[in-house]
């Protein structure tokens, strides 16, 4: 029997069809996806299959007998609770059966030896054992150890925690019930990156059901075996992790596509020979047309698949050639007695992707606004680079005023025309009805995408990132990612997003204790040598010499102005290259107007000539500097 059925499930909110008429089970030990983007109906599923709210029409059941637990179910607790009184509030079934053993055994050695007694302890030694009901303590301290639960967290009064670690302490409760089934909604919030690979471990062994919402992709490759998709009130099943979810949802994407193509083209072929016979005017034909007409009638051409647009722009000050962009040295920094940091000193050059890593608390967002000059530190020094233009992409991101629509908060902060806040917003798909939505009713994605297209036509080199991709679906994220794929400038971030840091990092500066590992390489291989080096705290940093010493020999042997020569026309061939494929892309669009393609057609033909200049410059340069 299925732990979660659902059949023909409806529901409306007003006149607003959410689910409509979807069917699914879930088996016993699966682990399952539930995706879909703002507004599919995820939360309202989940709050129905809790019996949080009613729906429509349809059949939801549960598996008899089945326990469930659910991640956002806050247990209410005697005043003055402690953290460890919630934590051992997960073994009340277990010391009711413990009970219930001890029962059974004082029966046993008074001498029932009864089938059913017998039958009856072994069930209950065996639900025991299940739920880890033998020790308590042992339990208890695997589980906050994975989720980073600090010992002197849980003498704590509970109710005097924040939301987050609220919500991390209940996520321990659930998982030490050890229930049959777990409906979680977005786990890894507020759990950092170790701990939520604990989470994907511990769920990937777990013996029992899962039903979770996540965006988090690798948390999604590594508990997650079967997905289910909600789009217009529909679903879509993928029997695989996210990843193959994401190819296989591209393939489905392009045979649809083709289908409609081909019968669409079919359509058409039929028209065209039907219209022909029609012209030739002689009976027999016009019969023929005829038919050839009702067949046509009888075709239904299939739906010609949406996709969601891509971003496609470069910004970021291509030309800024200052080499070292940050020098940060000593800086220290402590709250209320506790060091935060402890002589943080590294560089930042010009081009990097460095990506600031480490547990909560561990001072990663007091580091970033120290170097904006938000914070002040308690010693060290941090210099900036000539000329240096940062933009700050906070967590939380706020404008001055609200409750402006979306063209006129460009109107007033970027001082541009209609026309040009309307091509701006449509470049970051907002399009249509969406650039006069009020400011306020936009998503957290929503805020940064908008927050983005205002930075990016400013002259900046610097862009700092705060969990850019934190509480966003999926669609979000990737809209993001986009955008910060077009950056030509540095690039430094926080962010608890595997995906993120693997796609963008190109150097690791990890917090920890108040030290820091500063590590030259992608965050893949930054994992691989902190596995092979556990007890190393900093890594030798070879790296590092390299420039100094290359620098050194470019100021002595005449060829700084050559190196940096090469540099500003590589990075110009790649922007012309850039353009080349924007306007190549563009005239595909345009391909049925004429006028528009010939305009397209030479500024394309302006743009190659201009790449083929700067080539013969770069072969010029690149042989004077060998020579030299």
């Amino acid at each position: 029997m299925a732990d979660i059925t659902v059949q023909n499930l409806t529901k409306y909110y007003g006149d607003r069809l959410i689910l409509d008429g979807i069917s699914f089970d879930i088996q016993p030990g699966e682990k399952v996806a539930l995706l879909g983007g703002n507004g599919a109906g995820k939360t309202t599923l989940f709050n129905i299959l809790s019996g949080r709210i009613p729906y429509d029409s349809g059949v939801v059941a549960v598996g008899d007998g089945r326990t469930v637990g659910i991640i956002d179910q806050i247990p209410v607790v005697r005043e003055g609770a402690s953290v460890d009184s919630v934590l051992r509030l997960a073994f009340q079934e277990a010391d009711a059966l413990r009970r219930r053993q001890s029962m059974l055994a004082d029966k046993m050695a008074a001498g029932d030896q009864s089938a059913a007694t017998l039958a009856a302890y072994g069930a209950v030694s065996d639900r025991l054992e299940w739920m880890g009901g033998y020790n308590y303590d042992y339990e208890i301290d695997k589980v906050c150890a994975g989720l980073a639960i600090p010992k002197s967290q849980r003498t704590q009064e509970f109710a005097l925690l924040s939301g987050g670690e609220k919500t991390r302490v209940n996520l321990a409760r659930i998982i030490l019930e050890h229930t049959d089934i777990l409906l979680l909604d977005e786990p890894t919030n507020h759990l950092d990156m170790d701990s939520v690979r604990w989470l994907g471990d511990y769920l990937d062994a777990y013996r029992g059901t899962v039903l979770t919402i996540s965006h988090d992709r690798y948390f999604l490759d590594q508990c997650c075996e079967r997905i289910i998709e909600l789009r217009g009130g529909k679903c879509d099943f993928y029997a695989g992790s996210y990843s193959f979810y994401a190819d296989e949802r591209e393939r489905r994407y392009e045979q649809q596509l083709a289908r409609h193509e081909n019968e669409l083209a079919e359509v058409k072929r039929l028209e065209a020979v039907s219209r022909k016979m029609h012209e030739h005017g002689t009976e027999h034909l016009a019969k023929r047309a005829a038919s050839i007409d009702k067949r046509i009638a009888r075709m239904k051409v299939t739906d010609r698949p949406k996709k969601e647009k891509k971003l496609s722009m470069t910004f970021g000050d291509p030309n800024y050639e200052t080499e070292e962009v940050l020098k940060v040295r000593d800086i220290t920094k402590s709250f209320e007695g506790r060091t935060i940091l402890q002589n943080v000193s590294f560089n930042v050059r010009n081009r990097e992707r460095v990506a600031i890593l480490g547990d909560n608390g561990t001072g990663k967002t007091t580091l970033l606004r120290i170097l904006l000059g938000e914070l002040e530190a308690d010693s060290g020094t941090v210099k900036k680079g000539v000329g240096l233009r940062p933009a700050y992409l906070p967590q939380q991101v706020h404008f001055a005023n609200e409750r402006r629509t979306l063209i006129d908060t460009l109107l007033y902060d970027k001082n541009v025309t209609v026309q040009t806040a309307r091509n701006r917003l449509g470049a970051f798909q907002f399009s249509g009805e969406d650039q006069l939505k009020i400011v306020a009713t936009l998503s957290g994605g929503e805020k940064s995408r908008l927050r983005l297209c205002e930075l990016m036509y400013d002259p900046l080199n610097l862009l700092v990132l705060d969990e850019p991709t934190n509480h966003l679906d999926l669609l979000s994220r990737e809209w993001i990612e986009e955008a910060v794929e077009g950056f030509t400038g540095t690039l430094l971030f926080v962010s608890h997003d595997r995906y993120f840091v693997s796609r963008f990092a190109t150097r690791v500066i990890y917090l920890e204790n108040g030290t820091y590992t500063d590590f030259q390489g992608t965050y893949d291989e930054f994992l691989a040598w902190r596995e092979s080096n556990p007890l190393e705290t900093v890594p030798e940093q070879p790296q590092k010499a390299a420039p100094k010493a290359e620098k050194s020999k470019n100021r002595g042997g005449g060829t700084k102005n050559l190196t940096k020569r090469v540099s500003v026309l590589e990075r110009e061939i790649a922007a012309l290259e850039a353009q080349l494929a924007a306007l190549d892309a563009e005239m595909q669009r345009c391909a049925s107007d004429p006028d528009k393609l010939c305009e397209l057609v030479a500024q394309r033909e302006e743009a190659d000539g201009q790449l083929l200049g700067k080539m013969e410059e770069w072969e010029t340069a690149s042989a004077e500097l060998e020579n030299a």
